[in-house]
C-alpha cells in the first residue's frame, strides 16, 4: 500500500512538472538558452538548440511519469527516472551554489521555486525513487542465465490505449505552445491581468534590501561584516584616519523584506533617448504594442503587415517594443529589456492590446494580421 501510495505521487509529480512545461515549451527554451549561456556553462553554440533539448526533456518528464504510473516496464522507469533526478540535481545545485539562473523553470511559470527549493526538491525525488526500486525489486524477475531482468510478462489493452490518448493530447498541446501561444497562460501577462492595479501593488509593497559591508582594519587585520545602518550610525568604520577599510567586491545585498512579486515589475518602456513612457501606455484608452525580442530574425513583410493594421485601429497609442532601435519602420520605436519581453511575448513578433491599463488581447503577429 506504502509503496503504491509513494509511486503514485512521485509519478503525478512528474507528469505535472513536464505538463506545465509541455504548455509553454517557447518559455522552456528560454530557461535552457539561460543555461547554455556564458554566465552559466558557457555553450552558446547550444543556445539554438534550446527548444530542441527542452521537447527532449519534457517527453522524458511525461512518459517516464506515466509509464511510473501505469507500471509499465518499471525497472527501466526507475531507473531513468533516476538518472534523471540525478542530471536535475546536478543543474539546481550548480544554479544554487553559484546563483546564476534564480528560477530552474521546473514547473515553468505555474510555481516558482527558488534555486535551493529546487536542489532540495529533486533530492526528496531521488530518494524517493531510490526507495520504490528497492520495494518494487521483487517484481523484476530474471530472464536467461545472464541475470538480465526484464517485467513479469503484462497484456493490458487499457494502458496502451490510454498512454496513446495520452501521447496524443500532449503532442498537440505542445505543437500548440510552440505555433501559437500556451493553451493555458501561466504567466503574469495573461488576458486580463491589469498592469495598472499591479504596478501600484508594487509600489505600494516593494521589497527591502540592506547592503552588508566587508570592513576590514588594516592594522590588525580583523574582518567583520557591517549592515549599511551600523555603518553610518558608528564613525570608526568611516571617520578620517580610520584604519576601517571596505573590502570591494565583497559587499551583499540581502533581502530584509519581501514585497509584492510581479513580473509586470519589469515592465518598463522607453524611448530611444530613455525617456520613460510606461505611465502613459498603462494610461492610454487603448494601447497597441507589437513585441519583437529577436527584432533581427523578423520577416521584414510581416512587420510591414502588422504595422499597416495597427495603424488602422485608430488606438491611442501605438508603438513597437523591441532591443533594436530601428525595427519598426512606420510606427515609433520604443526599447525594453529582451529578457522582460520574452515574458510577456512567446512569439515573435507579438501583439499585445491594452485598454486603460489592463491587458484585452495578446496574440502572435502572424495570427494577428491573418
Amino acid at each position: 500500500m506504502i509503496k503504491n501510495l509513494l509511486r503514485f505521487i512521485i509519478a503525478v509529480i512528474f507528469i505535472l512538472s513536464g505538463f506545465v512545461k509541455a504548455v509553454d515549451l517557447v518559455g522552456f527554451s528560454f530557461k535552457m538558452e539561460e543555461y547554455f549561456s556564458p554566465s552559466v556553462f558557457n555553450m552558446p553554440f547550444l543556445e539554438k538548440f534550446a527548444l530542441v533539448f527542452s521537447v527532449i526533456v519534457v517527453v522524458l518528464e511525461l512518459f517516464l511519469g506515466l509509464m511510473l504510473l501505469l507500471k509499465i516496464k518499471l525497472r527501466f522507469t526507475l531507473s531513468a527516472l533516476i538518472a534523471l533526478c540525478i542530471f536535475f540535481g546536478f543543474l539546481t545545485f550548480y544554479s544554487a551554489y553559484y546563483n546564476v539562473v534564480t528560477d530552474c523553470g521546473c514547473f515553468g511559470d505555474a510555481v516558482k521555486f527558488t534555486p535551493w527549493e529546487s536542489f532540495v526538491k529533486d533530492i526528496v525525488l531521488l530518494a524517493g525513487l531510490i526507495i520504490l526500486f528497492f520495494l518494487y525489486r521483487k517484481d523484476f524477475v530474471k530472464k536467461d542465465s545472464y541475470n538480465a531482468y526484464s517485467e513479469k510478462p503484462e497484456n493490458n489493452k487499457f494502458k496502451s490505449v490510454f498512454f496513446g490518448i495520452f501521447t496524443g493530447i500532449m503532442i498537440f498541446i505542445m505543437v500548440q505552445g510552440i505555433i501559437n501561444e500556451p493553451i493555458i497562460d501561466f504567466r503574469d501577462y495573461k488576458v486580463g491581468t491589469d498592469l495598472k492595479a499591479e504596478k501600484e501593488k508594487i509600489g505600494k509593497n516593494q521589497s527591502v534590501y540592506k547592503t552588508f559591508y566587508s570592513m576590514k582594519n588594516t592594522k590588525t587585520n580583523e574582518i567583520v561584516r557591517v549592515n549599511q545602518d551600523d555603518y553610518v550610525k558608528e564613525s570608526k568604520y568611516w571617520e578620517e584616519g580610520t584604519p576601517w577599510k571596505i573590502e570591494e567586491g565583497k559587499n551583499e545585498s540581502v533581502l530584509v523584506k519581501e514585497g509584492y512579486k510581479s513580473e509586470i515589475a519589469k515592465f518598463k518602456i522607453e524611448d530611444p533617448i530613455g525617456v520613460d513612457l510606461t505611465q502613459e501606455i498603462i494610461n492610454a484608452p487603448k494601447a497597441i504594442l507589437i513585441f519583437s525580442y529577436h527584432p533581427k530574425e523578423v520577416s521584414k513583410e510581416l512587420l510591414t503587415k502588422v504595422e499597416s493594421k495597427v495603424k488602422d485601429q485608430k488606438a491611442t497609442v501605438v508603438y513597437g517594443v523591441s532591443t533594436d532601435p530601428a525595427t519598426f519602420t512606420t510606427i515609433k520605436n520604443t526599447l525594453m529589456d529582451g529578457t522582460a519581453i520574452k515574458t510577456i511575448a512567446r512569439s515573435n513578433p507579438f501583439v499585445l492590446i491594452l485598454e486603460n491599463g489592463k491587458i484585452v488581447d495578446k496574440q502572435p503577429a502572424k495570427n494577428y494580421v491573418d
